[in-house]
């Protein structure tokens, strides 16, 4: 494992056949975070968490140099990533995945409901209107999605687009329907707690589908996170990182976040 600058170091696995990237820092319960369409980017969210979790990043299959025609549903992709976890010798994990990695750690809880002790999904995608198209275009067409307000926010590294093009194309391939009635049921099955944030302004997936989640899952609990777009951990780094640290220190004592720069409904 080589140091990337920063409290973060980078380091990969062999699993299921895919050399796995990930990168992790930090002391404390182990909190694995599953990424977005975009791919793995650190964010400054990651940097606050690490203060009080092992943060493990991982770069889910097909999302880095290699590409990823093997994996042939998102359950798969769970699937893969859970056994990544365990390479790493976790046995118990806080799990948080972002929109697509959303989707993706829906599935991870379903499967493996005695690896994963408490949820986070920010802006999940597994639930979602039907029709509704993962993020794409130039980048200042990605941002003004992303972002309640992209001037605000630094440029992201730029990304060549035959990576972008077999980004969106992996996506596409593997994220399943709007509703899926297997998802629904497995997830009125968990019962470990779970935080499910989305920004207000969120205009990839309606805030509205939070609603679902909480009426599917005994034991969650919805944030609406003021004047944030869909990546929100990007755009409210401090608001996220205290409500989602607070949450998982305080678990089934979770009944709203100290901070005040978040909105409980």
């Amino acid at each position: 494992m080589t140091d990337i600058g920063g409290r973060f170091r980078e380091g990969s696995i062999e699993v299921d056949g895919f050399g796995i990237r990930y990168q992790e820092a930090g002391a404390g319960p182990a909190l694995v975070h599953l990424h977005g369409a975009g791919g793995l980017r650190l964010t400054p969210t990651h940097e606050l968490l690490s203060r009080t979790f092992r943060v493990i990043a991982f770069e889910m299959p097909g999302f880095g140099t290699a590409e990823n025609q093997r994996t042939q549903s998102i359950q798969d992709l769970a699937t893969t990533m859970a056994v990544a976890a365990e390479a790493l010798g976790l046995t118990q994990i806080n799990l948080m995945g972002s929109s697509f990695g959303g989707a993706v750690a829906c599935w991870m809880a379903v499967q493996r409901k005695d690896l994963v002790a408490a949820l986070v999904l920010e802006a999940p995608s597994g639930i979602r209107p039907e029709g509704s198209e993962p993020v794409s275009g130039s980048p200042e067409e990605v941002a003004r999605m992303l972002y309640a307000h992209p001037e605000r926010i630094p440029a992201a590294p730029a990304v060549e687009p035959a990576l972008a093009a077999r980004r969106l194309a992996l996506v596409r391939r593997l994220r399943g329907p709007g509703r899926d009635a297997r998802l629904e049921e497995g997830l009125r099955g968990l019962g470990m707690p779970v935080l499910v944030l989305f920004g207000t302004q969120d205009v990839v997936i309606p805030p509205a589908m939070g609603r679902v989640y909480k009426d599917l899952l005994p034991n969650a609990h919805l944030m609406f996170v003021y004047d944030a777009g869909h990546a929100v951990m990007v755009e409210r780094p401090e608001a996220f990182a205290e409500a989602v640290g607070d949450f998982l220190q305080r678990t089934d004592a979770f009944v709203i976040s100290q901070t005040r720069t978040v909105v409980f409904p």
